[in-house]
């Protein structure tokens, strides 16, 4: 593994979760931020390798830094599983549609999943299944794809001129 992608990963991941940390909760519910970071550094970097560690070490931290009931455990699988969706359906369509178009159209497909998965495993753990995912789901998991698709609109473009104007590194 190349330790210059490493360290961008993990400023990617670190960003993530400054933006998790400043995001007001929309009614009650904090949308993860951090996913829109993933995102970002799974189109940098599409290897398996390295989603596999951006996956891991983005889980891991939205665990710690989740106040959802049981949205440690929901986290931690969460995320590599929307990592590994995520991942797919990039390579699907990378050589077939603009990155600038497919970037905002890829996040908010994968905050949807993301957000089925979590709230799907968050009320199994809690054992509540009956009527409010349907509640979750839309007054949480569509403020957050929103969120990401406008977050992604700005940034990636941004991202993508950094990183070709430095060369810091090829894929």
């Amino acid at each position: 593994m190349n330790t210059r992608i490493l360290v961008i990963l993990s400023l990617l991941v670190g960003i993530g979760a400054v933006l998790h940390f400043i995001m007001p909760p929309i009614y009650g519910v904090t949308p993860d931020m951090m996913l829109a970071m993933m995102f970002i550094g799974i189109m940098l970097f599409p290897k398996l390798k390295y989603v596999s560690v951006l996956a891991i070490a983005t889980g891991i931290l939205s665990g710690l830094t989740s106040n959802a009931p049981g949205g440690q455990i929901a986290n931690i699988i969460e995320k590599p599983v929307t990592a590994l969706i995520f991942f797919a359906l990039f390579l699907l369509v990378k050589d077939r549609l603009n990155s600038n178009i497919a970037a905002p159209v890829l996040t908010a497909v994968g905050t949807l999943i993301s957000g089925s998965i979590f709230l799907s495993l968050v009320f199994f753990v809690i054992g509540l299944m009956d009527g409010a995912f349907l509640f979750a789901f839309t007054t949480a998991v569509l403020p957050a794809a929103g969120l990401n698709t406008v977050l992604m609109v700005i940034i990636y473009p941004v991202v993508q001129q950094i990183l070709k104007r430095s060369k810091p590194i090829t894929v």
